[in-house]
């Protein structure tokens, strides 16, 4: 499989430990599906009028009164990120909104504010006042704001794209321990050849891997596959194939399954390769159902199955995958037994 590492992730959730999202490499894969989130509690009470706050030269209005606390709640909870997280993001920005109410500089609370307006949750998406509430906390040195800014710099939204000014933002958030960004830069330095670039990229992806980043992970056992940035070491590459597909990464589902197949850094066991194929397959990934319909034609990990081996290659074929060896092999499937695949098939593609 040829692999390979892209130049630029995209925007990646804030990284406040709540939300992930992923990059992957050279293979394509299915995009998660967010869950729903809860529905705010249907009995509020009558708005209160306010006034409006004055935050650091960043005015902010309100238009209902933040909820009673009870009075049982614990002083020290983070109110505010605890609504976030349970999906009661109007809650969660009257919180926020509260606290920097008495604590004018609390970082933590501007880039709540910043990432509920740049996502629109709770209250109207609005880029550029997300951005302001970045740039406050990115002043009292938040590395997720930092973070948030950087994204928002090289992808342009809201505002020209400035690449240069996303990448020193990278650098501070990378500098401050921030693994996504480490993950985000890493893969701009993956663009240049010299090798302290490489040396530094394989720092960063190994500090966000071991913050759990799984597509970082993977990213890692591509460089010690192939010996970029560290020495190549396929012992090592395999472990951290195995963490990524662990960690829900597709593309190191896939990269872990091959090294299992071959032998590569860890004992061959074409059964277990199998069921990583199968997971990454379901999931949509070209390559792994690919290499499972071959399987399936072999029988080797899975039972010797020619329906299954078909309606996988045609998965694959429909990402544009072709394979002239499976499509010899199938060649002498009965029409009942192409009915079949095809079926089988179709219904696998119509799955979210």
């Amino acid at each position: 499989m040829t692999r390979g590492l892209p130049l630029l992730a995209l925007r990646l959730a804030l990284g406040l430990a709540l939300l992930a999202a992923p990059a992957g490499a050279q293979v394509p894969e299915a995009p998660a599906a967010d869950a729903a989130p809860p529905v705010e509690p249907s009995v509020v009470t009558a708005p209160a009028a306010r006034e409006p706050v004055e935050t650091n030269g960043f005015r902010d209005t309100t238009l209902a009164a933040p909820p009673p606390v009870g009075a049982d709640a614990d002083p020290d909870a983070d109110l505010a990120y605890g609504a976030f997280q349970r999906g009661y993001y109007l809650t969660a920005f009257h919180r926020a909104t509260q606290r920097l109410e008495r604590v004018p500089d609390d970082p933590a609370a501007m880039t709540l504010l910043g990432e509920l307006y740049a996502q629109g949750l709770g209250v109207p998406q609005d880029v550029a006042r997300a951005a302001d509430w970045y740039r406050l906390a990115a002043r009292e040195g938040d590395p997720n704001a930092l973070f948030a800014l950087a994204m928002i710099a090289i992808e342009g939204e809201g505002a020209p794209a400035d690449p240069r000014e996303g990448r020193a933002l990278l650098e501070r958030a990378a500098e401050a321990g921030h693994p996504r960004a480490a993950y985000n830069l890493a893969l701009l330095l993956l663009g240049s050849e010299a090798e302290a670039d490489l040396a530094r990229a394989a720092e960063l992806m190994r500090l966000a891997a071991e913050a759990d980043v799984a597509p970082a992970q993977h990213a890692l056992g591509v460089l010690y596959a192939e010996g970029r940035g560290v020495e190549e070491d396929p012992i090592a590459a395999a472990a951290w194939f195995s963490r990524a597909a662990r960690n829900g990464d597709v593309a190191g589902m896939v990269e872990y399954a091959i090294a299992l197949f071959n032998g590569a850094g860890l004992a061959p066991n074409e059964a277990e390769a199998a069921r990583w194929f199968r997971e990454a397959a379901f999931r949509g990934n070209a390559v792994a159902q690919n290499r499972l319909a071959r399987l399936h034609v072999e029988g080797r990990g899975v039972a010797q199955d020619p329906v299954e081996a078909a309606a996988w290659h045609l998965a694959a074929a429909s990402q544009g995958l072709e394979d002239a060896w499976l499509d010899e092999a199938l060649a002498r499937l009965s029409p009942e037994e192409r009915a079949d695949a095809l079926a089988l098939a179709e219904s696998r593609l119509a799955r979210p």
